[in-house]
């Protein structure tokens, strides 16, 4: 894949399947020159964007992707940190082994790809940066609660990135999807259902539940319809949320419900 100046040039994280997938197809159409990213990238020849090795986990790699980008295409006008790591499990019986590695590839690794692209907006005085956090950010779930943290943290340190970079005309947004259709159940980290914890029966119960939602959820392509209005907007929003009804007005709830009633509404909805 060449330069070609009159193009804007995406990088994509996690482009392999899921949101990722759907937003390179979606934007290569349109004419933008895509990278996209995955552990293991796919070399068919059959796709119209490229795709390179990026491991979140692996720093090391982060800046070996960039370069290549640099390399092949002079710049990178827009960058969607996409990628990431699910993880379930009692909060108390959740590996902490386990938890650092979300928290790499959902935080520090969606950070150091901002540090590493910001220096070329920087260069160009223009750029955006979209993340893909998740309504679950917004309120710490039952069973669920290290994935809502490790977005929560990149919901606020995007906040934080935004207004620093206004400055050199660099914008910065979070989009927060709901329940996507999507295969993250079989990438997420489950801490094992043990029959002899205290936790077991509910903590089954919340897996199905969850796994339900995901199922039923809307598909990805409506996200990356999103990532595209967003792309295209003169003025970027700092928070935009995609997903049922009920999810994004779960957030306003938090937001004016007294705790203890929110509390309750999670808890009868998780039937815990």
């Amino acid at each position: 894949m060449g330069k070609n100046k009159t193009q804007p040039v995406v990088l994509i994280t996690g482009a392999s399947s899921g949101i990722g997938e759907a937003t390179a197809k979606l934007l290569a159409n349109k004419g933008y020159q895509v990278f996209g990213t995955s552990r293991n990238p796919d070399k068919s020849s059959e796709l119209s964007w490229e795709m390179l090795a990026l491991d979140l986990n692996q720093p090391e790699s982060i800046s070996k992707a960039i370069n290549e980008v640099i390399k092949k295409a002079g710049r990178i006008d827009i960058l969607i940190n996409n990628a990431g790591l699910g993880i379930t499990g009692p909060a108390e019986e959740t590996p902490l082994r386990e938890v650092e590695k979300v928290f790499q590839a959902n935080l520090f690794g969606a950070c150091q790809l901002m540090n590493e692209v910001l220096p070329y907006m920087r260069k160009n005085k223009s750029g955006k940066i979209i993340n893909i956090t998740s309504i679950a950010g917004y309120m710490g779930l039952p069973y669920r609660g290290f994935y809502s943290a490790s977005k929560a943290a990149l919901i606020q340190i995007s906040e934080a990135y935004r207004m620093e970079v206004s400055q050199f005309g660099i914008e910065i947004s979070c989009l927060a999807p709901g329940d996507i259709a999507t295969d993250i159940a079989s990438r997420r980290y489950h801490s094992p259902a043990l029959k002899e914890s205290p936790y077991y029966a509910k903590y089954q119960a919340s897996l199905n539940l969850m796994n339900q939602h995901v199922d039923k959820g809307m598909p990805s392509e409506n996200v990356a319809l999103q990532i595209e209005k967003i792309i295209s907007s003169n003025r970027t929003k700092v928070h935009y949320l995609v997903g049922a009804y009920l999810e994004k007005f779960s957030i306003y709830l938090k937001r004016f419900l007294p705790q203890k009633t929110f509390e309750n509404l999670l808890k009868k909805h998780y039937k815990l």
